[in-house]
């Protein structure tokens, strides 16, 4: 009989840092600069836990293309792999570095999977079809401006110009890794800037469309996002929705997680502000 009283491992969780080097907004909760040093502290509590990986979900910087180099030299005293995918703010930069983006996290592709044991770990790219991320004439903006029109016209809360969607591409990718992860009888795990329940602004687009794929695979058993930095918490059949608090909202209170992954559930230690919660596969 398997142990369930002791995890299968664990993993570290960050959301929107959103460092730069510029004066704070206190009417917005932004204190850009003071990110550097609570991911610094962050990564101190991950050094001291045994991690499988840390993952940062998006928002990086602020804005700046010359930003990326201070906060991602904090990264260079984690001691445990380091996984990184793109918000909308990190798209903030001269056209020209647009579509080197991906390469400065790190990432081997703008959506990719990878395993711990029996669970399936699934990165993806919500900025995929908007009206930032795409370089000037590609046609995945027009497409985000169309998109953007029909939730306007529709009175949408989330038709907001900072959110995005998948392109039919990656929205194919991720029925085909779910459905592999459904017939090896694995726990899938889902990586993403953008929320998609419960219903918010900061919303994908094409949450409607996305629900009901993950409704479709019983892999799916979890959804960890930034994006809106109050933080949130839904459940939608067997899928878990963990919208985590962003890091750059306080003077000096920190936020980030402890994933602990068992067979039957997943226990999260917050550390700061962020909550900690039990998530019952």
């Amino acid at each position: 009989m398997t142990d369930t009283s002791k995890p299968l491992f664990s993993f570290g969780v960050v959301a929107d840092p959103q460092y730069a080097d510029v004066p704070a907004r206190p009417e917005m909760n932004r204190y850009y600069a003071e990110s550097r040093g609570k991911l610094s502290q962050a990564i101190e509590t991950f050094n001291a836990h045994e991690l499988e990986f840390v993952v940062t979900l998006g928002d990086i910087i602020d804005r700046g293309w010359e930003n990326f180099d201070a906060i991602m030299g904090c990264y260079d005293a984690l001691e445990h792999r380091c996984v990184l995918l793109p918000g909308n703010h990190d798209f903030s930069v001269a056209p020209e570095y647009l579509d080197r983006i991906h390469a400065r996290l790190n990432m081997p592709a703008p959506w990719y999977d990878f395993k711990v044991g029996g669970v399936r770990f699934v990165v993806l790219d919500g900025n995929d079809v908007s009206l930032f991320a795409p370089p000037p004439g590609d046609a995945r903006r027009e497409l985000a401006s169309a998109r953007l029109a029909a939730l306007q016209e529709a009175g949408a809360i989330n038709a907001q110009e900072w959110n995005a969607s998948f392109s039919r591409d990656q929205l194919n990718w991720l029925d085909q890794t779910l459905t592999a992860a459904d017939a090896a009888g694995e726990h899938a795990i889902l990586f993403c800037h953008y929320p998609l329940y419960p219903q918010n602004a900061h919303n994908m687009w094409d949450a409607p469309e996305i629900l009901s794929l993950l409704a479709a695979h019983p892999s799916a058993k979890a959804w960890f996002c930034g994006h809106n930095h109050t933080g949130n918490y839904g459940q939608l059949g067997h899928t878990h929705f963990v919208n985590f608090k962003g890091m750059v909202d306080t003077p000096d209170e920190n936020t980030f997680a402890i994933a602990d992954v068992y067979e039957n559930r997943i226990e999260i230690t917050g550390f700061g502000r962020e909550e900690s919660r039990t998530l019952i596969f």
